[in-house]
C-alpha cells in the first residue's frame, strides 16, 4: 500500500512529523515553517537522506500562505491529502505563564490551521498543542476582578474552554465538512517516553470516524512493581532521565549552562532535590518573591535524578525557577541530552545559534507521542481505504474530549515540614504520591 500523504504546518524541528514516518505509514509531502534556522534543520537532514528528497519545505508564515500553492506545487488537488498535522505556537494558552488566550495574537493561529483544514479537505488532521488550550477563555479576565472576588458574572467568551468550543463550532460549518473531532488529554511518558509532557491531540476527519486514543502502555513503579493504573496487561515501567541519556559518553558541545553564581546554589543541591536543600538564607537570598509564593515552586534550583522520568523540557534549561541540572554534574542539560529525551534520531542535525538550537527540540512533540498518535491514524485510513472511502453511518452528536491520565505526580518533594529527596537506587516510598482517582473520563463539547 502507498504511504499515507501528510502536509506539516509550524513544524519546527519535526518531532511530530519524524513520529509518524517510524511508523511507515506516511509520506511527508510539504512542511511549512516560518523561523529560518527551523527551516535550515530541515533542509539540512533532507540533504543528509533522513527526509524525503521529493519534500517541499515553505519558509513562509502560515498566515500569509495560501493553502492552493501547496496544491498546485504538489500535483494535487483539494481532497487528496490523507493527513494534515500541525502545532500551532501555544504560549498564549500556557497555564505555565500569563494565559492571553486570543487576545494574544499567536492564539489566531488555531484558526490559520483550520483554515488550511478547509483549504486542503485532508482526509484526516492531527493538531498537537498545550493541555492548557482546553481550558483557554477567549477572553481571560484578571484574577482579581472575578465573581469570586467581587467581580460581575463572567460572559460567555470569558468561560473556560470557550475558545476550544468557537474552534468546535467553526469546524462544523467549513466547506468539505463536517468533520468529526477527538480530542485528548494525554502524557507522553505513560508511552514510553523518558520525560512528563501534558498534551492535547486533536484528530478530526471527514468519514464520520470516532477515534479512540490506546490506554498508557507504561506505569509508575512501586518498590520493585509496576503500578497497573488501567488494569490491562504487560504494564512497562516509566522510562527514565537514565535510560535516555545514562548511555552518552560525550554529552555534545552545544550547552545553555548556568551562569557562575547560579552554580554556587546548585552545587549545594543533592541529586534528586531543589531549592528546599539549601540553607534558609540562600533560599531568600536567591529566590527573592517567590520564596514567599505557595506553589509552583519545585523547579528553583531542581537537580535532576536519573531513576524518575525528566520533568517537561523547556526551551531554556538554565533558569533559576525551571532548572534542568544535571543529576551528578553541575550544569544544565546540554542539547545533545534534550534530543536524547524527546528521541530524536541521533544522527538528527539541529541548526542555529545555541537558543535557537533548544527552542526547536524544547518545543518540539516527543517523537514517541507521533508515532503513537501515527499509529492510531494509520489504522483508521487503512479501514476506510479498504471500504473505498465510505463514511460511517451518521455523524456523531457531539465533539469528545477524552483524558487519558495526562496529569501525572511522580513524587514529593515536601510534606509537613519534611524536604524529601529522592536518592537513585533508593526506595523511595515515603515520596511517592497516592494512586490517582480518575483515570480516564469522557465529556462531550
Amino acid at each position: 500500500m502507498k504511504p499515507f500523504r501528510v502536509v506539516s504546518l509550524f513544524s519546527g524541528a519535526m518531532g511530530l512529523d519524524l513520529g509518524l514516518e517510524e511508523t511507515g505509514k506516511f509520506e511527508l509531502i510539504a512542511a511549512v515553517e516560518k523561523e529560518k534556522s527551523f527551516c535550515d534543520t530541515i533542509r539540512k537532514n533532507q540533504a543528509a537522506g533522513r527526509l524525503p528528497k521529493q519534500l517541499r519545505v515553505y519558509e513562509a508564515d502560515v498566515s500569509l500562505l495560501d493553502p492552493e500553492t501547496i496544491l498546485r506545487d504538489c500535483g494535487l488537488k483539494r481532497g487528496d491529502i490523507d493527513l494534515l498535522v500541525g502545532g500551532p505556537p501555544c504560549q498564549s494558552f500556557s497555564t505555565a505563564g500569563r494565559r492571553g488566550s486570543v487576545q494574544d495574537p499567536r492564539g489566531t493561529l488555531l484558526w490559520d490551521f483550520l483554515r488550511f483544514v478547509e483549504g486542503l479537505n485532508p482526509r484526516f488532521f492531527l493538531m498537537e498543542n498545550v493541555r492548557g488550550v482546553l481550558s483557554a477563555a477567549l477572553r481571560h479576565r484578571q484574577l482579581a476582578q472575578r465573581p469570586d472576588r467581587g467581580g460581575s458574572v463572567l460572559d460567555e467568551d470569558e468561560l473556560a474552554g470557550s475558545v476550544v468550543r468557537l474552534f468546535a463550532d467553526d469546524l462544523q460549518r467549513i466547506e468539505g465538512g463536517p468533520y468529526h473531532m477527538d480530542c485528548f488529554e494525554v502524557n507522553a511518558v505513560n508511552y514510553g517516553a523518558p520525560q512528563l509532557r501534558e498534551r492535547a491531540l486533536f484528530i478530526g476527519n471527514r468519514y464520520n470516524a470516532v477515534i479512540d486514543f490506546p490506554n498508557p502502555t507504561h506505569g509508575p513503579v512501586a518498590g520493585s512493581q509496576v503500578v497497573d493504573l488501567f488494569g490491562g496487561p504487560g504494564l512497562e515501567p516509566w522510562r527514565t532521565l537514565g535510560d535516555a541519556i545514562g548511555h552518552l559518553n560525550d554529552p555534545g558541545d552545544v550547552i545553555m549552562d548556568f551562569s557562575p553564581r547560579k552554580k554556587e546554589f546548585l552545587s549545594l543541591v543533592p541529586p534528586g532535590s531543589n531549592w528546599r536543600s539549601l540553607p534558609e538564607d540562600a533560599q531568600r537570598e536567591s529566590m527573592g518573591k517567590a520564596w514567599f509564593a505557595k506553589g509552583g515552586r519545585s523547579g528553583w534550583w531542581r537537580r535532576l535524578n536519573f531513576d524518575l522520568p525528566c520533568p517537561t523540557l523547556v526551551t531554556m534549561p538554565n533558569h533559576a525557577s525551571t532548572s534542568l541540572c544535571h543529576p551528578t554534574e553541575t550544569r544544565a542539560l546540554t542539547l545533545k541530552e534534550y534530543a536524547a529525551i524527546q528521541e530524536f534520531p541521533a544522527d538528527w542535525e539541529i541548526c542555529g545559534t545555541a537558543s535557537q538550537q533548544y527552542a526547536q527540540v524544547g518545543n518540539a512533540v516527543p517523537v514517541r507521542l507521533g508515532a503513537v498518535a501515527g499509529t492510531v491514524i494509520a489504522r483508521k485510513l487503512q479501514e476506510l481505504q479498504s471500504r473505498e472511502w465510505k463514511p460511517f453511518g451518521k455523524a456523531p452528536e457531539s465533539y469528545r474530549v477524552i483524558y487519558v491520565q495526562s496529569h501525572v505526580r511522580t513524587r514529593q518533594w515536601f510534606k509537613k515540614g519534611q524536604t524529601f529527596v529522592w536518592d537513585d537506587g533508593g526506595e523511595n516510598g515515603h515520596a511517592v504520591y497516592e494512586r490517582p482517582q480518575t483515570l480516564r473520563r469522557v465529556s462531550t463539547l
